[in-house]
This record gives structure tokens, C-alpha cells and sequence, in this order.
């Protein structure tokens, strides 16, 4: 079946939402479906300009595809209905599950309380909490379908996925957070988020069987971050002031978190953790996004220089995949000729 899964190969922040939306526009995508919650944000380039997204996949700013937030979805109401007004979205293009979670004023209280934004570097956005809860099974649950300000997008998800799926229409689930926060499979547990992150763990969230997947796309960077504070080790940490000098560009190179805008951790690629990720989930492709880290140059261009090429391939030979499509800066994604040949 025509099913495309986006999964971040790192710690997360490797470009999902720039790779989700191209894949959505050349694939000429009918449905985009959003998993997870707001404690992660997808960045997408709009005629208007930037726009993060917490909760709308980002899809949502193509004309015509709809959009699901599935069973396995946490939704905050409020920044749900301010990305529909950024986006000027049409109401009728989204599709919520009734067993989607709400996440409450008790979720963000309990959150904020806890030791998490200390002990992990959580974003505190009560997304962990509303997860414990629906786990919990305490009856303290709030769900899509009770909730009088979705009700009017409020409808079972999977059998409207199925008759897609039927008329062999392309659907991309947007996976948030990467392979390295998986709360199953993270080699740095505890320091993980709330939920397993691989493209199994998506579909079950996106209520669609394993068989349904034909397109597995892994997004890696040059350069793998993590959250602020006490997040976890990070293998070769370094600081963007070198990573800019190195770049060669003549302004300074920084990112920070979209969700709580704090200063990333940022290191030197380690393909360790690319490894782990391509052997859970057998990518059919890779891209390779913030070639432009590498080389100013290469965003310059709209293209890599030979130079990066070579790293290119170093990094083929790292990880053992060949690396198919390669980023620069937030909106440009190129098909990569002449990749490595791998046995």
C-alpha cells in the first residue's frame, strides 16, 4: 500500500518537517498524518514565510491534502486552532480521531511539577504526562471525542485511511523526534521522550497495519543536536561558534529548540546512532539535511561542492547506506547522483 514514513535518525531536529512536505508535494500526497504531541516542532518554509508546526503536519500548507491527527495524537485545542490560523487552513481538510488524547491543565500542572525539564531536559509541554495517563488507565483521560471544541473534526480515522488507501492514494505519516529518544530502544535511556520513535512504533500510532508501508525515509544532519540541559551524552560535542568558523560563513550558525527556544547542543556527525537507526528501521531512503553546515558554499550554490561530495560518501561508507537525497538550509532538498556502491 502507498504509505510513506518519515522517522529522524538522531536525537531529533534532522529536518522531518522540511522532508514531509517535499515528499508530500512530489509524491502528490492525498493525506498527511501527524503523530505525537506539541513537545516537538516542525519547521515548514510558506509563501508568508517560516511556520513551526506542533500539531498540523507539514502538509497542511498544501492545498490539497487532508490531514489526520490520528489515535496516537496529543492535542493541545489552543495551539492546534492558532496553527490552523497561521496556515489559513480549511477547517474541512482535518480529521481528528475520537481517541486522540487532550492533554489538560492537569497534564501541564503535573509536567511542570515534576523533575523532568531538570533531570532530562524535557519541553514540558505535557505531552509525557497526558502519554502516563492514557497508560495509567485511571479514568483521568480526556479524549478527541469528548472534547466540545473538536468535535466538529472529530471522526474515526482508519476506516477514512482505509478508503484511501483503497483508491491507492499516497498518505504520509510525519514521525516526530528521532531514533535516539525512542522511549523503547534509546541506548541513553533513561534520557528519552514519551514514546517509541521508530516507523513501527508511527504506524501503530497512525492506526494503519506494517503491511501498508511501502516507503520508509530517514532524515539524518551533518551535525546531530540535542535539546538544552542535562539531555544525555552527545558523542563529540562541540560548539556552534566552531561549527560556524568551520563552515566557512560569515554570520554565526545557532539553532534553538522550536518548542521552548533555548540554545541546541550541537556535535560532530557520529554515525553509531545513524547505524542503530537504519537497522530498526530499514530505510528505503536517506537524506542528508544542513550540507550547508558543512560548506557555506553549498547553499550558495543550491548544490554540493565536490568537496562535500567526498564527505558524502564518507559518511556512506559510516553508516553502510547509500545516502539518497541531500538538504540545505530550510526549504532546498536535491536528489544525490553518483551516491556510493555499496555490496
Amino acid at each position: 500500500m502507498p504509505v510513506t514514513v518519515i522517522v529522524g535518525g538522531q536525537f531529533g531536529s534532522e529536518g522531518k518537517g522540511k522532508v514531509a512536505h517535499y515528499f508530500a508535494r512530489e509524491m502528490g500526497a492525498s493525506v498527511a498524518i501527524r503523530v505525537g504531541g506539541p513537545n516537538s516542532g516542525h519547521t515548514v518554509i510558506s509563501e508568508k514565510g517560516p511556520i513551526i508546526f506542533k500539531q498540523l503536519p507539514t502538509a497542511a500548507i498544501l492545498p490539497d491534502v487532508q490531514c489526520v491527527l490520528p489515535a496516537g495524537s496529543y492535542i493541545s485545542p489552543v495551539i492546534l486552532f492558532e496553527e490552523m490560523r497561521l496556515a489559513n487552513f480549511t477547517p474541512s481538510r482535518l480529521i481528528i480521531d475520537p481517541n486522540a488524547v487532550v492533554i489538560t491543565n492537569n497534564n501541564l500542572i503535573e509536567e511542570r511539577n515534576s523533575k523532568l525539564g531538570v533531570t532530562i531536559g524535557s519541553t514540558q509541554s505535557g505531552t509525557g504526562a497526558a502519554v502516563s495517563a492514557r497508560i495509567n488507565r485511571l479514568g483521568d483521560v480526556k479524549l478527541a471525542g469528548d472534547d466540545d471544541s473538536l468535535k466538529p473534526y472529530v471522526r474515526p480515522s482508519t476506516p477514512f485511511l482505509r478508503e484511501r488507501l483503497n483508491k491507492n492514494e499516497r498518505i504520509i505519516v510525519e514521525g516526530t523526534q528521532g531514533f535516539g529518544l525512542s522511549v523503547l530502544h534509546a541506548r541513553d535511556y533513561p534520557y528519552a521522550t514519551s514514546r517509541d520513535t521508530t516507523a513501527a512504533g508511527f504506524i501503530a500510532e497512525a492506526g494503519l497495519s506494517p503491511l501498508d508501508i511501502d516507503d520508509i525515509v530517514l532524515v539524518i544532519r551533518t551535525f546531530p543536536i540535542r535539546v538544552a540541559g542535562n539531555s544525555g551524552p552527545l558523542s563529540n560535542e562541540f560548539s556552534w561558534e566552531e561549527l560556524t568558523t568551520e563552515s566557512g560563513s560569515s554570520f554565526p550558525i545557532v539553532e534553538y529548540t522550536s518548542v521552548t527556544k533555548n540554545i541546541r547542543r550541537v556535535a560532530r556527525f557520529d554515525p553509531e546512532i545513524v547505524r542503530q537507526a537504519v537497522m530498526y528501521n530499514k530505510p528505503t531512503r536517506i537524506v542528508l539535511n544542513h550540507l550547508d553546515y558543512l560548506d557555506v558554499r553549498n547553499i550558495a550554490f543550491q548544490n554540493y561542492t565536490p568537496e562535500t561530495l567526498s564527505l558524502l560518501r564518507h559518511f556512506e561508507e559510516k553508516i553502510g547506506s547509500r545516502i539518497a537525497y541531500a538538504g540545505f538550509g530550510p526549504d532546498h532538498l536535491i536528489p544525490i547522483k553518483n551516491s556510493l556502491k555499496l555490496a
